[in-house]
């Protein structure tokens, strides 16, 4: 693959175009907003649809969960970069009210953050970074929090 295309697809515009036709997020009704340049911030977000929603006429749960489930791993990856492997390890999901309409949930990677990790995994051990993510509807209403434990190792150097 030549380079122009290589940086084409590593681009968080590319990235997003490529995450909101992705067949998960597709099926699911999720598109992704906003993915800041650096990959420091992303958005994503639900409308609800006939396929989205469940038998009492609400976000249906798994698609309130797949909003939220890869974005925290591509931020961290794409920041990091390529000498650590970063995996979802864990996740829980707590519904706290119907969910309705538009939804959306909001990631920022701050520097402090990131120094964290570099630091915790400066050694080679493992680390687990935890976030907790809030799906809000269109008046700001929580209506679930996602919590999200992340595996980080630095690649050992040959």
């Amino acid at each position: 693959m030549n380079s122009a295309i290589r940086r084409w697809f590593s681009s968080a515009g590319a990235m997003r175009r490529v995450l909101s036709t992705f067949a998960p997020y597709l099926g699911a009704g999720v598109k992704v907003t906003h993915l800041a340049d650096d990959f420091t911030t992303a958005t994503v977000e639900m409308r609800q649809h006939w396929y989205n929603t469940n038998y009492v006429g609400t976000h249906f749960g798994g698609s309130l969960y797949s909003m939220v489930d890869p974005m925290y791993m591509l931020l961290l990856m794409r920041r990091l970069g390529s000498s650590y492997i970063v995996w979802d390890k864990s996740a829980s999901i707590d519904f706290i009210r119907p969910g309705k309409g538009v939804v959306k949930a909001e990631f920022e990677l701050t520097e402090e953050r990131l120094a964290e990790i570099r630091q915790a995994t400066e050694q080679g051990d493992k680390y687990l970074p935890e976030w907790d993510v809030d799906i809000v509807d269109e008046t700001g209403t929580v209506v679930a929090r996602v919590h999200k434990v992340l595996y980080v190792r630095r690649k050992p150097t040959e």
